[in-house]
C-alpha cells in the first residue's frame, strides 16, 4: 500500500544520509517526515514528532551504531510498534551494522532495507516496498 506520509526516525549523526534518503523519495513522490524539514522555527520539536508520529502511516527507522544508542529513535520506534496503524509497515533502513536489538528484539521479524551495499541499490530496494521502480536523475 502506498504511503499517505513516511515518518523518518534517525539520529543526528545520520543526518546527511537522513536528508539525503528524504530528498530521494520525495523525488519519486513519496510524502515524508522528516524533522530537519518539517519543523519550523519557534515549534516546540517534540509536539510536531507527536504530530507526526500520529499522523504517518509508514514508518521507516535509519539503524546505524549511533541511532541504536538514541534514547529518541527509541522512543519513536516503540510508540510505532503500539500502533494497529503501523502494522507491517516498520521498515528498519540498515545504514550499517549495529545491534538493532538495543532498540527493539522485534525488529528482526522485519524486513531491513540494506543500504551498506550502496545508496541506489537501497533506493531501489525501499522503492520496492511501494511498488516503485528507481529514477535516476
Amino acid at each position: 500500500m502506498f504511503p499517505r506520509e513516511v515518518f523518518l526516525s534517525h539520529v543526528s549523526k545520520d543526518r546527511d544520509f537522513a536528508g539525503r534518503l528524504a530528498e530521494e523519495l520525495r523525488r519519486h513522490g513519496v510524502p515524508v517526515w522528516y524533522s530537519p524539514t518539517n519543523i519550523l522555527g519557534a515549534q516546540q520539536w517534540h509536539d510536531e514528532i507527536g504530530a507526526a508520529l500520529k499522523r504517518c502511516d509508514w514508518f521507516l527507522v535509519l539503524l546505524s551504531e549511533s541511532a541504536v544508542r538514541s534514547f529518541w529513535v527509541k522512543r519513536e520506534l516503540c510508540y510505532a510498534l503500539q500502533q494497529r496503524r503501523y502494522l507491517n509497515r516498520i521498515t528498519p533502513v540498515l545504514l550499517q551494522p549495529c545491534d538493532f536489538e538495543q532498540l527493539s528484539w522485534t525488529l528482526s521479524a522485519s524486513q531491513f532495507i540494506d543500504f551498506s551495499a550502496g545508496f541506489e541499490n537501497g533506493c531501489r530496494a525501499l522503492l520496492r516496498v511501494w511498488g516503485l521502480g528507481w529514477k535516476p536523475l
